[in-house]
């Protein structure tokens, strides 16, 4: 049964996680798990039962308000009811078909609701069960239209690790124990970081047209390989860094100037979190390609490459052995969680309170930046937030020493938050949409009252 019937509660801690029964789970998993999976020690983690809107439950009994709606997924709060009952209707009714062969019919309404949503005209979608299958997608979608098998990434980046997403995902210990096994081509440019900027681009007075500078810099160089540009409107994982205004439009016309394929990685910022359906909107930018997932479904893994149909067409036609496909694709139970959620966003109107609640978040947090010496940077673009924490004001030196003790010290006060970054040192802020104002005010007193503590 469960314990958990509301999802607008304050924390109530009744034994200093992790309890007794966290430290046990840690003790099982580590024989049972790989080791580099899940970070074990005596202070972390907790180990989750239960969810509902913005509240998590641990097995000890322990409840919390989830800043990070897990990992940006529970958009209209964990256990929808609408979605839950989408999941058990079909579950009752088709609970896996053979997607690429006799498709189920849920299957095709929800490709139809993804071309509604879609920013432009991208209305053919590639459906995935990750959102490095996604991105997968995409590249193999843009060798396939462009003929080239490079792609431009830029620094920070974060798009998946498996082999064709981990080639782009920025990062040594993602990437350097596999370099050798990773082919695609590759050409990295710096991401334009309004606080930190790369040394190539420091300086300037038009902070994003000198990063597209750069970027055409390096495109004019491999001209004969780079068939794709891939970019995050926002780094997610990056440290929730938001380039300035002008560069996601500079990278429109730099890859219509070169016929190179520009795909959007919109897996983190999508779905109404950052005040938009999709970050790129922001910007009035439309991609070639667009990778999404985690809160498509809200609730299980699904994900998807949203295209223009003259991009797809690049595909063959099939003949009854599709050269790219998965035995889950189109599962109905992810389908009917990712149609009864995107209903959800709508009928909540997320997207308006995401905007509302953001400019509250942001209004919040600035002050904090000039009582305390120790953050850096704030950046928030609707419930899409990171608080950058230093060493030293004057240097800058990033402090993941500190962004690490924050995140055990919120915990034990009763919120889950994570640190992020490329170097760990940003405490991100993704809460589910649905969170209240009661619930947000409460959490960013506590992170202060932590600030103040670590």
């Amino acid at each position: 049964m469960s314990k958990l019937t509301n999802g607008d509660l304050l924390p109530h801690i009744t034994v200093t996680p992790p309890g007794p029964r966290s430290r046990q789970l840690a003790r099982e998993l580590r024989l049972h798990e790989a080791p580099n999976i899940t970070f074990t020690s005596d202070d972390f983690p907790v180990f989750w039962r239960e969810a509902f809107g913005a509240n998590v439950l641990d097995v000890d009994d322990n409840l919390y308000i989830d800043l990070t709606a897990g990992f940006a997924v529970a958009a209209a709060g964990h256990r929808n009811s609408r979605v839950v009952n989408a999941i058990s209707q079909q579950l009752a009714l088709l609970s896996h078909g053979l997607g690429d062969v006799h498709p189920p019919e849920i299957k095709v309404r929800l490709l139809q609701r993804l071309a509604q949503i879609a920013p432009g005209d991208l209305s053919q979608s590639i459906l995935a069960s990750s959102g490095s299958e996604a991105v997968e997608a995409a590249l193999k979608t843009a060798r396939l239209a462009s003929g080239k098998p490079g792609v431009l990434c830029f620094s920070g980046a974060y798009h998946g690790l498996t082999y064709g997403a981990l080639a782009l995902t920025d990062g040594a210990s993602f990437r350097d124990p596999f370099e050798d096994q990773l082919g695609i081509p590759i050409v990295r440019a710096p991401f334009p970081d309004p606080f930190r900027p790369p040394p190539e681009l420091s300086g300037t007075s038009n902070l994003a047209q000198a990063a597209v500078a750069a970027t055409a810099k390096r495109l004019d160089s491999a001209r004969d390989t780079i068939g794709a540009i891939i970019v995050e409107p926002i780094l997610g994982r990056g440290g929730i860094v938001i380039p300035p205004h002008g560069f996601l439009t500079g990278l429109r016309n730099e890859c219509d100037k070169r016929n190179i394929i520009l795909i959007f990685d919109e897996i983190y910022s999508g779905f109404a979190r950052t005040g938009r359906w999709f970050a790129c909107q922001h910007d009035d930018v439309v991609p070639d390609l667009l990778c999404v997932g985690k809160a498509l479904s809200g609730a299980l893994p699904f994900s998807a490459c949203i295209g223009h149909p003259t991009i797809m067409s690049a595909w063959p036609l099939s003949s009854g052995a599709a050269i790219h496909t998965s035995t889950f694709l189109g599962h109905p139970p992810a389908c009917a969680a990712a149609l009864a959620h995107i209903d959800e966003i709508e009928h909540l109107g997320l997207v308006d309170r995401a905007a509302q609640l953001g400019t509250i978040l942001d209004q919040r947090l600035r002050p904090l930046q000039e009582r305390w010496p120790v953050i850096g940077h704030i950046r928030c673009r609707g419930l899409m937030a990171g608080i950058e924490l230093v060493r030293d004001p004057n240097s800058r030196q990033p402090d993941p020493q500190r962004a690490a003790r924050l995140v055990r010290a919120a915990l034990r006060r009763g919120l889950i938050v994570l640190a992020d970054g490329i170097h760990e040192n940003v405490i991100s802020l993704t809460p589910p949409l649905t969170i209240t104002p009661q619930q947000l005010d409460f959490a960013l007193a506590t992170l202060q009252d932590c600030l103040a503590a670590v």
